[in-house]
Formats: structure tokens, C-alpha cells, sequence
């Protein structure tokens, strides 16, 4: 009886292994389907069930309805760059429980849906780079419990909600450059103790908080090039315990001061860290500085500081002593006065 039964089950997954969708190219095992620059205005039907790779990319799908990947529940790797996605849709990636790469890049995202990773539990690498968005719902990557790499550079996020990234404990790769990001908030990656690059070139940040990178305990590149940051404080890089990171960050408008002379000093006395591009770091300000490398001009500038506290010190102490001065002259005037009076005979006494 159970042979009546299998055989059967056996025959329609064979013969639905065999199936390839109009205009693709399928392997002979039917694993691999190619699909790419189709004119594909949707997902194709009679995508093999076995099927673990799916390359979608170059096509005009516009949309991902909730129904597009239905039956492909083995699939590992869906690519669908460039492929004008302006839209996926509540459940539209949940069925596929196995998918280990997914390749939205270069599409016309602006927002995610609140469920885009559920389902997707197996995910470890996901490109969601080159879209629009604009911003990113808490709850849309919770349920990426084994992603290791995510690319969200080139999009239009200005902000990223505390507990965006609580559920990435297993992040390794974080890519947030050329976004408008303007503030690194503490608590944004508390749960990810193993992230050992984080990219955030190209943003407008101005303030990093304290504590945003004491979480890091495994980080070995931190890129914060060209973005707005005029200060920073020593503390903020230092929480940084790791075995050895490197630093970028030229190309900010720095204002060269003593403050920041300080700073980079003890920077570079930390042997766990390295700061990669010291010598292209270049000042903004004070305008007589502008453009000149704070890697040449920072012992002077604690000089120039303290030569200018010197002579206010001095002025301030010649000051003083001249009004010292002046004060026991005018004492002493006092006193020759008094003691001249008293010599002085009283003009009501006579003397006979």
C-alpha cells in the first residue's frame, strides 16, 4: 500500500522538476533558472519547486504580490536587481523559509512592509542598496536571525529607529553609507557584539553619542569619511574595546583646535587603533587653517594656544602687579602726609 502511494508523489515531483518558465534557461536539473532581462512585467509561472537559485534581475516586475514565489519553498538565492521594484507587498517573501541570499539592489524602493522578514529566518545576506528609502519600519528586518551582511547604502535614510537592528544578533557586514544619516544614536547596536565592519561614509552626521560604539566588542573597520563632523571626543572612540580597529575618517569639516589636537593624540597612542587616513585628515576651520593637514600643523596648534594663554596670563599679572605698585605708592603718600601733619605746630598755641 505504501508503494501504491509513493510512487505516485514521486512521478509529479520528477515530472514538475522538468518544468521551465517561457523564455528562461533552466540547468538540466532544473536548480538553476535564469530569467534575467526578460521583459518580465511579473514572477513567471512554472518555476520548478526544487529550483535553489532564481535570477530575476534586469526585468520590470514593479511589484511583489504575496503570491510571486509560491511552490519555490527550497529556494537559497533570488536575485532581483535592477528590476524596477517599487513595491513588495505584506507576504511576499515569507514562504520562502530557506532563502539564504536575496538581491533587491538598484530598484525603486521607498518603503519596506512592517512583515518583509518574516518568514525569512534562514536569510544571511541581503542588498537592499541603490532604492529610495526613506525610512525603515522597527519591526520590517526583526526576524533576520541569521543575517550576516546587510547593504543599505545609496538610499535616502535620514533616520534609524533605536531597535531597528535588535533582532541581527548574528550581523557581521553593516553597509549605511551615502544616506542622510545626521546623529549615531547609543542603543543603535547594542545586539551586535560580533559586527566587525560598519561603513557610514558619505552621511551628514555631526554627532556621534558616547556610548553608540561600546556594544562593538569585534570591530575592525569604522568608516566615518565624509560626513559633518567638526569635534569628537575621545571617550566615544576609546568605549571601542576591541582588539584592533581601523579608523577612517577624512574629509569632515574639522575645526583644528587644541581640543582636537588632544583628541587625535591620544587617538594614535592607543595601539588597538589605527587611524587609517591621518594624514588626509585637512581642517575647515579657522579660516587660516582651511585645507591644511592637521597631520602637519597639530603640534602648533597647542602652541599657538598656549603662547595666546601665556600672554593673557602675563598681561593679566603685569596688570596686577602695576596696580599692586600703585597701591603702596598711594600708601606711602598717605602716611609721609599724615606723619608731616603731625610735625606741624597747632596754629592756637603760643609759646612765650
Amino acid at each position: 500500500m505504501l508503494c501504491v502511494v509513493f510512487l505516485p508523489i514521486t512521478f509529479l515531483v520528477a515530472g514538475g522538476s522538468k518544468l521551465c518558465p517561457h523564455q528562461c534557461s533552466c540547468d538540466r536539473a532544473s536548480e538553476l533558472v535564469d530569467c534575467r532581462s526578460r521583459g518580465f512585467t511579473h514572477v513567471p509561472h512554472s518555476i520548478p519547486h526544487g529550483t535553489w537559485l532564481l535570477d530575476l534581475s534586469g526585468n520590470e516586475l514593479s511589484e511583489l504580490r504575496s503570491t510571486s514565489f509560491t511552490g519555490v519553498w527550497v529556494l537559497r538565492v533570488l536575485l532581483l536587481s535592477q528590476s524596477n521594484v517599487q513595491v513588495v507587498h505584506s507576504q511576499a517573501l515569507s514562504s520562502l523559509t530557506f532563502l539564504e541570499k536575496l538581491d533587491l539592489a538598484y530598484n525603486e524602493l521607498r518603503v519596506l512592509p512592517s512583515d518583509f522578514s518574516q518568514g525569512l529566518t534562514s536569510l544571511k545576506n541581503l542588498k537592499l542598496c541603490h532604492n529610495a528609502l526613506e525610512r525603515l519600519e522597527t519591526r520590517s528586518l526583526e526576524d533576520l536571525e541569521s543575517l550576516e551582511r546587510l547593504d543599505l547604502s545609496h538610499n535616502l535614510i535620514q533616520v534609524i529607529e533605536v531597535g531597528l537592528f535588535r533582532g541581527l544578533t548574528m550581523l557581521r557586514h553593516l553597509n549605511l553609507a551615502w544616506n542622510q544619516l545626521t546623529v549615531l544614536q547609543g542603543g543603535l547596536l547594542t545586539m551586535q557584539q560580533d559586527l566587525g565592519v560598519l561603513l557610514l561614509g558619505h552621511n551628514n552626521i555631526s554627532k556621534i553619542e558616547v556610548e553608540a560604539l561600546a556594544p562593538l566588542r569585534t570591530l575592525t573597520v569604522l568608516n566615518l569619511e565624509a560626513n559633518q563632523l567638526r569635534s569628537l571626543k575621545f571617550r566615544t572612540i576609546l568605549n571601542l574595546k576591541t582588539r584592533s580597529t581601523h579608523l577612517q575618517m577624512s574629509e569632515n569639516p574639522w575645526t583644528c583646535d587644541c581640543d582636537l589636537h588632544r583628541v587625535f593624540s591620544k587617538i594614535l597612542r592607543v595601539r588597538r587603533l589605527h587611524v587609517d587616513d591621518y594624514g588626509n585628515i585637512t581642517c575647515h576651520s579657522p579660516l587660516l587653517l582651511a585645507g591644511a593637514s592637521l597631520g602637519l600643523i597639530h603640534s602648533r596648534l597647542c602652541v599657538a594656544e598656549t603662547a595666546t594663554v601665556l600672554v593673557i596670563t602675563g598681561t593679566l599679572m603685569v596688570t596686577v602687579v602695576a596696580a599692586m605698585v600703585m597701591a603702596e605708592r598711594k600708601r606711602k603718600k598717605q602716611k609721609m602726609n599724615l606723619e608731616r601733619q603731625g610735625n606741624e605746630p597747632m596754629p592756637w598755641v603760643s609759646y612765650k
